[in-house]
């Protein structure tokens, strides 16, 4: 069985509450696993592989007594990502894809009793995906349950204590030849989830009366708006920090913002971005750009007055600016950061890639020179 430790998704001494506010009647130790529902998951395996420098782990197919489905498991130090493509036409998974296009179908969460997440969540007001069930193989046993959130997005509680196999009963050991080096991505840092218009304060509100959760920050039209666009946000954290799910909704602004342009191509609410922390965001970020990522532009002139702004930081700014990374700075500290352009067809899914010096916040500062960034985007698409 994979070590607990192993599992966390951002580092923590001990399970103390560091967000005073969330309420822990619901225990979550880290994101267990990430999965994707895509056209062609043997190709989307390989473009993980070999431009995000992901490791193959786990398979479930025909050869495992898979008929309907197949999926590829990856992972990356405590990430770990599910590819599921449908097999026969029909059912809930063409369905996802026929509507979404590659989207994040589910976010599951690691936790110590199943069951009681289940029963916790739903007596609170959660829609059930699938009620508590064992799945067992000669490695042991996992308890598997499941709730809906936005739009078709769900999270599944893992409990995995009692299992001792690769990933989950059905899959087995993936080992093929082709390993490219990881570019070093340690854990998921936040998942960022696009609603429509007005519905922000009501999925805020499920996280804090289903699952507990507590606001860290918000920011209005007033903070995240340019010219033309503007959107809300609020961020929401259980108690001890390793699961940090922040929420957006569209403003009113003077032509489409992001938002509006992922809800009206992923027709409704999902999964926006995944942000994935580095202790090196120079190296990683050069490795992925080796390797084909793209990531949005940020002019030159960005970097004119950023000291002056941001302050001293530890790192040489000429190669920030080479690469075109983000620096923003709260009471805590700073973090340095950057954006890919969306990496499926339809322009909705996309990373973010984080390294925090210190810093709780996320990256407040930088929004006008992103979102400017996203609307050059959006103009070269048509969509702004």
């Amino acid at each position: 069985m994979t070590e607990p430790e192993d599992m966390l998704t951002e580092p923590t001494t001990n399970l103390e509450k560091v967000v005073p506010e969330a309420h822990d009647f619901l225990p979550l130790l880290g994101t267990d696993h990430v999965e994707l529902i895509v056209g062609n998951a043997k190709q989307s395996a390989y473009y993980y592989m070999a431009a995000w420098g992901f490791q193959p782990l786990a398979f479930k197919g025909l050869e495992t007594g898979s008929k309907d489905r197949v999926s590829y498991v990856l992972r990356q130090d405590k990430i770990t990502l599910v590819l599921t493509t449908p097999l026969k036409e029909g059912g809930e998974l063409n369905a996802h894809l026929d509507k979404h296009g590659d989207g994040v179908k589910s976010v599951a969460l690691w936790v110590p009793d199943a069951r009681k997440s289940f029963e916790e969540t739903t007596k609170r007001g959660a829609e059930a995906e699938f009620a508590p069930e064992v799945r067992s193989d000669a490695d042991g046993e996992v308890v598997l349950s499941a709730i809906k959130t936005y739009g078709d997005t769900v999270h599944v509680f893992v409990e995995r204590e009692n299992y001792n196999g690769v990933f989950l009963p059905g899959y087995r050991a993936w080992n093929p030849d082709f390993k490219p080096a990881p570019v070093g991505l340690k854990y998921i840092d936040h998942m960022v989830g696009n609603v429509g218009w007005g519905e922000m304060n009501t999925w805020c509100k499920f996280y804090a009366e289903v699952m507990g959760f507590a606001q860290l920050v918000s920011f209005d039209d007033k903070d995240i708006s340019t010219d033309y666009t503007a959107l809300m946000s609020k961020v929401m954290s259980n108690g001890n920090g390793r699961i940090k799910f922040p929420i957006n909704e569209p403003a009113e602004g003077k032509k489409k913002s992001q938002i509006e342009e992922y809800i009206d191509f992923y027709q409704g609410a999902g999964v926006q971005h995944i942000a994935v922390a580095t202790d090196d965001i120079v190296r990683t970020v050069t490795a992925l750009k080796e390797r084909g990522v793209e990531f949005l532009y940020v002019p030159d002139t960005y970097y004119d007055d950023i000291l002056d702004r941001v302050g001293e930081i530890e790192e040489d700014l000429e190669p920030l600016r080479k690469l075109g990374i983000l620096i923003d700075r709260d009471d805590e500290g700073y973090l340095l950061q950057l954006f890919t352009k969306p990496v499926v067809d339809r322009p909705t899914m996309f990373f973010e890639i984080i390294q925090r010096k210190g810093a709780k916040s996320f990256g407040k500062g930088n929004f006008k020179a992103l979102f400017e960034a996203i609307e050059r985007e959006q103009e070269s698409r048509g969509t702004l």
